[in-house]
């Protein structure tokens, strides 16, 4: 079998040039879209619990500013690289604009072990590397939120952080933040949410009823965690679900809030009275008709996409199929849900949190339910009919819609000077 590169900004350049490729795009537009924009390299010196001092590096990657200010999530994770933070941030640029929001995209990361300090020692890394990256992000110029590893609190400390730089309370500069300090309501399970309604669509799509289905989750976190439980209120049998320690496997299917209860107990879902244990690797071949890669990238690879048997593979993570495998499993009939589509939930909410916070104004959860379902059946159809009208794969599609709004945004602007 071939080698395939596993490097994320190489896969994420190749998904735009196939793109690229499909809509004609001129070598000059195709450089401008390729390259990041900004790439920012920090150093991040915190003080630890026993009066040490330990260097962490940081990344703040802008990828593209063409439709609106940056946006993108931040990741605590040992193994955060630059590369990574510019295939996320590039993804941020796609995403955006598949669901049609106006924004660029964006992507931080500190490459550090969060499951190893103190909260202590984590509101002092956050803030320092917020006041770092302050020279790049604002309301109105780049915009974080949670990722990997970050959560409400995260944020809560990067927007005190940035406003008392600025002195006075700048509520937009991040979303995903607690609803006392300008959150959103639902924001917490908005990716879920979203990639829920991709995947009712996607159901509908191959006649298969959800209420009939079956499910395999890989990864365990608020996203996954989250949307194994909304397909099982859906009526969906959840068969696997798994964390970064292993997975659980039961045939007669799992209660995800019982399986969460026991991980708050354990610290992971490995044990679960009643099932069976299985690797995240296993978990990615179980019989299933609904796959849900919700953990990292590069999941599915060359190695292993000819023994996915699921039906439809819904990309909760980012980045979790690489190209090669992407093609194995267009040509066995996978139906793949790709990631700047699927996952898309949660950027959509923190693009109404942030008109929330600039406005002054906020909504209640119905509204934002009803508007973000709204946001994701439209942009599931409108890459549905793109995939239709090109014969390609919804991946593909996807990127031929969001590489041509951002191609004519790019444009219609022209370059400066």
């Amino acid at each position: 079998m071939a080698q395939e590169s596993l490097n994320p900004f190489e896969i994420a350049l190749r998904q735009f040039d196939e793109a690229a490729d499909k809509i004609g795009l001129d070598d000059g537009m195709r450089a401008v879209l390729r390259t990041p924009k900004r790439q920012l390299v920090v150093s991040v010196p915190t003080l630890m619990d026993d009066g040490s001092v330990r260097v962490f590096e940081g990344y703040r990657v802008q990828h593209n500013l063409a439709r609106g200010p940056a946006k993108g999530g931040i990741r605590y994770h040992p193994k955060v690289t630059l590369d990574e933070v510019k295939a996320l941030a590039s993804w941020m640029t796609w995403k955006c604009a598949t669901v049609n929001i106006p924004y660029g995209g964006a992507k931080g990361g500190v490459a550090c072990d969060p499951k190893k300090m103190s909260r202590s020692e984590l509101e002092r890394m956050t803030r320092r590397y917020a006041s770092e990256i302050s020279i790049i992000i604002g309301p109105d110029r780049d915009i974080p939120a949670p990722d990997v590893y970050t959560d409400a609190q995260t944020m809560a400390w990067i927007m005190d952080t940035y406003s008392m730089t600025i002195g006075h309370s700048a509520l937009g500069v991040v979303t995903g933040k607690p609803v006392g300090l300008g959150g959103s309501l639902g924001r917490a399970e908005a990716t879920a949410r979203g990639a829920l309604f991709c995947i009712r669509e996607a159901c509908a799509v191959i006649k298969k009823p959800l209420r009939a289905a079956t499910a395999a989750v890989q990864g365990f976190g608020n996203a996954g965690g989250t949307l194994a439980r909304l397909l099982h209120e859906d009526g969906a049998r959840v068969v696997a679900v798994s964390d970064s320690r292993g997975g659980v496997y039961s045939a007669r299917g799992l209660d995800p809030g019982q399986v969460r209860e026991h991980k708050t107990r354990t610290g992971s879902v490995v044990g679960f009275k009643g099932s069976e244990r299985i690797t995240n690797e296993e978990l990615l071949e179980v019989k299933c008709d609904i796959l849900v890669p919700a953990a990292l990238e590069n999941q599915i690879v060359l190695k292993n996409a000819g023994r996915v048997r699921a039906r439809i593979v819904a990309e909760a993570a980012n980045g979790p199929t690489t190209p090669g495998a992407d093609r194995v499993l267009r040509e066995r009939g996978v139906f793949v849900v790709p990631d700047i589509l699927c996952n898309a939930g949660g950027v959509t909410v923190s693009y109404f949190e942030w008109a929330q916070d600039m406005q002054g104004f906020f909504w209640d959860e119905p509204e934002v339910g009803r508007e973000l379902e709204k946001f994701m059946k439209r942009a599931f159809h409108d890459v549905l009919a793109a995939s239709r009208r090109h014969g390609v794969g919804m991946r593909v599609a996807a990127y031929i819609l969001a590489v041509g709004r951002v191609a004519e945004a790019t444009r219609v602007r022209g370059l400066f000077p």
